[in-house]
């Protein structure tokens, strides 16, 4: 996710070395011991949807998400450049303001990204980088006659960065995490405002239907904020994501503004 501050939590000896802590050097991980990151989350929460090609209407209703990571340290620059990849998938189900009509919505993002990791004190890192963002999915209105579904397909690069916040709580890790992504350069299918995708597809009118994005037609950002922390012998995480992603292209405006919180589980580890 592309613009992203973050912090992991583990259940460790005092003695071990924290990866993610300021303190860690790459001498002490070794970039031949490299050092993973794994979760999986699920959540529920709202979510807010317009898209202009089915109706311009505003639905809101509740939304599923599920999301799984990887953040793991390469042997680049003796350890200090490391790599996420980022799955999550959502399902929303909304209604509009009459109660009248309801549209169903699913949406898959993947994101992978590099960050350079630079420590600023003794608990508190930053990571910078970029990643490359794609998504597709649709949005189905229940009511539509002639044109009942809108295809959702964009990708984009994104700007990235990364904050690890490294706590104690009763002797115990708590380590927070923020991530945020803002895309900054894409291509994205929209249809033309009345086209129908019999003449997209059959038809083979496609001009036009694939425009290059930018924050000013594309300003969207992924956000989320966590916090893991050991029980027992698992780590648990806790996080609450805000997702927006609009846009406005060939006379035809979308968007989906989610908040969602979530519950998972993190695996750390290190590999040769």
């Amino acid at each position: 996710m592309a613009a992203c501050l973050l912090v992991h939590a583990q259940q460790v000896p005092d003695s071990e070395t924290n990866a993610f802590s300021s303190e860690a050097q790459p001498s002490a991980i070794g970039p031949q011991h490299k050092e993973y990151v794994r979760a999986t989350m699920f959540g529920l929460g709202f979510t807010s949807l317009q898209d202009t090609y089915l109706s311009p209407e505003i639905y809101k209703g509740w939304e599923f998400r599920f999301s799984r990571e990887t953040l793991h340290q390469t042997k680049l620059m003796g350890g200090k450049i490391w790599q996420q990849t980022y799955f999550q998938g959502n399902f929303g189900y909304t209604d509009n303001r009459a109660e009248n009509n309801k549209t169903a919505t699913a949406l898959a993002n993947w994101n992978y990204g590099w960050y350079y990791r630079q420590p600023l004190t003794h608990n508190f890192t930053l990571l910078a980088g970029g990643a490359v963002d794609l998504n597709g999915g649709f949005t189905y209105n229940m009511r539509n006659g002639n044109n009942p579904a809108s295809l959702r397909a964009y990708a984009s690069v994104d700007a990235s960065a990364m904050a690890l916040w490294n706590l104690q709580v009763k002797g115990r890790p708590l380590n927070l995490r923020y991530q945020a992504s803002l895309p900054l350069l894409g291509l994205m299918f929209m249809p033309h405002y009345g086209q129908s995708y019999y003449e997209i597809f059959s038809l083979g009118e496609r001009g036009g239907t694939v425009k290059p994005v930018t924050p000013f037609s594309n300003p969207s950002l992924r956000q989320m904020l966590s916090a893991d922390y050991p029980i027992g012998k698992i780590t648990l995480r806790l996080a609450y994501v805000w997702d927006i992603q609009q846009a406005k292209v060939n006379q035809i405006k979308s968007h989906t503004y989610s908040h969602i919180f979530m519950i998972g589980l993190v695996k750390r580890f290190q590999k040769l």
